[in-house]
């Protein structure tokens, strides 16, 4: 199979790799994007920025292998959004980066509609989706040129094609999940009726080609980081999870081809269009894991993410933290809650804080497994598990001891790009099935549950008091 350049742009970056037919990582770029963290929740990043991350470490990338490539493909944030000028390409506003929550007046004026999106999106009316900030960008930046998600401009500028993928519309609240088309009675709700939207592709087509990275060549196999996470980890059938731990840690499980609504609080969208099939998944977010790290870094109380199991106590000696650092998203959905820490006294050090934030990013994640668990009926004996922040041993026994499931880490630093790179394989080659797109794969490691499970069972009830005891602190204020 033809080598594929595969560019993952996240939140605090964009990897770039070429990527052979066996998985084998040819050449890796990686450059830092820096949003900028604003008071009142604004979380924005410039355009400019993200469109020279993803050439200067595309054609960096390609450089560094040495081979040719026979596609180009991109998994994106999902959420974020802009305005640009169609005619010229040029941005209109900063990218709203999905952590934004300053569209949360928005959601507040349309809960009287809240059923009625959730009912034909299968999403939650929550400012961590895509229209609400567009909405946003409307009434509080500009009315002029064409407002989408990034992925869309991103590849206007590389192809001068307008499309979007269908797993990235799904995020949006204005797609209906069951016919995954545009729908014009939510257009109409959030107020953008006469807004130009983006033709919808499937994550198995070619979309365009383009000179950016050398000789012209074909773009396609567009996903969400998310979905491209879920396929690389070889999720495919329903019930098989995973959790990236990434800015924020997402846990998404499969649900099949069948277009599920979830009953637990949490998002279901769309994982995948290929091979003329659509499968689902429902997800939850966990909005601050890397970032509440950094925000560690930014306090003096970690050098880097390296030293968190060297800081980190062995307990917390009764340090309670909830890390709602940009707010709560599933189950509680809480876009303006505060992050707390409770329990310090005078004894309490920096690795006692360290540890509380690490479990309670782990108990977060642990109320996600328990809302998969109630949507598939069956508990979730299994996670798969990708990112940065898996290198923390602590962290990832945490996860196990706290879900009670034992916790596959994924081998490669690099699942979201190898999930793209997969798409792409799907993209080049139209007889290739779904499964034989992606190289299988063993755990680098795996942590297994050793807390007791009464004990366990206890600190999770400590910590889901601390969680409403700051939700209610927050209403009061």
């Amino acid at each position: 199979m033809t080598a594929v350049l595969a560019i993952d742009q996240g939140t605090s970056g964009t990897k770039a790799m070429v990527v052979d037919g066996d998985d084998r990582v040819l050449s890796v770029a990686e450059l830092p994007v820096r949003p900028r963290y604003l008071s009142g929740g604004g979380v924005e990043i410039d355009p400019h920025a993200l469109l020279e991350s993803v050439v200067d470490s595309g054609r960096r990338a390609v450089a560094g292998a040495g081979v040719p490539v026979g596609c180009v493909t991109l998994a994106n944030q999902g959420e974020t959004v802009l305005a640009w000028d169609p005619g010229t390409g040029r941005p209109l506003t900063p990218a709203i980066v999905w952590q934004d929550r300053r569209s949360a007046p928005i959601c507040t004026r349309l809960a009287a509609s809240a059923d009625l999106v959730a009912r034909r999106t299968g999403l939650v009316l929550d400012p961590y989706f895509s229209a609400p900030k567009m909405r946003w960008i409307r009434e509080e930046l500009t009315t002029e040129g064409i407002v989408t998600t990034s992925d869309t401009w991103l590849v206007h500028q590389l192809t001068g094609e307008f499309v979007t993928d269908a797993a990235t519309a799904s995020r949006s609240l204005l797609l209906n999940l069951d016919t995954a088309t545009w729908d014009g009675e939510l257009l109409e709700l959030f107020g953008l009726a006469g807004e130009q939207l983006p033709r919808i592709a499937g994550c198995d087509e070619i979309v365009g080609e383009t000179t950016a990275f050398g000789a012209s060549t074909p773009v396609g196999g567009l996903v969400v980081d998310q979905q491209a996470a879920l396929l690389a980890q070889r999720c495919l059938a329903p019930g098989e999870a995973k959790c990236t731990f990434g800015t924020g840690a997402f846990l998404l499980a499969n649900l099949g081809e069948r277009a599920a609504r979830s009953t637990a609080g949490l998002a279901a969208s769309v994982a995948w269009r290929a091979r003329g099939g659509t499968a689902y998944c429902v997800d939850g977010q966990v909005p601050a894991a890397a970032s509440a790290v950094r925000w560690l870094q930014d306090l003096g109380l970690l050098g880097s993410p390296d030293e968190l199991d060297r800081v980190a106590a062995g307990d917390a000696d009764g340090v309670l933290c909830v890390p709602a650092l940009a707010g709560l998203s599933a189950p509680w959905w809480e876009p303006t809650a505060s992050a707390a820490l409770t329990g310090m006294t005078l004894s309490t050090s920096a690795g006692h804080v360290v540890r509380a934030v690490l479990d309670g990013i782990a108990a977060q994640v642990a109320e996600l497994v328990d809302c998969v668990a109630r949507d598939l009926h069956r508990p979730l004996p299994r996670l798969r598990v990708d990112g940065g922040l898996t290198r923390s041993r602590v962290l990832m026994q945490a996860v196990a001891d706290l879900t009670g499931a034992e916790v596959d880490v994924y081998p490669s630093a690099h699942a979201t790009a190898l999930g793209a790179a997969a798409f792409a394989r799907l993209a080049v080659a139209p007889r290739l099935s779904l499964a034989d797109a992606i190289v299988g794969w063993a755990p680098a490691a795996t942590f297994t549950p050793a807390l007791d499970t009464g004990a366990a069972a206890e600190f999770r009830a400590r910590w889901r008091s601390a969680v409403d005891a700051a939700v209610i602190q927050k209403e009061k204020e």
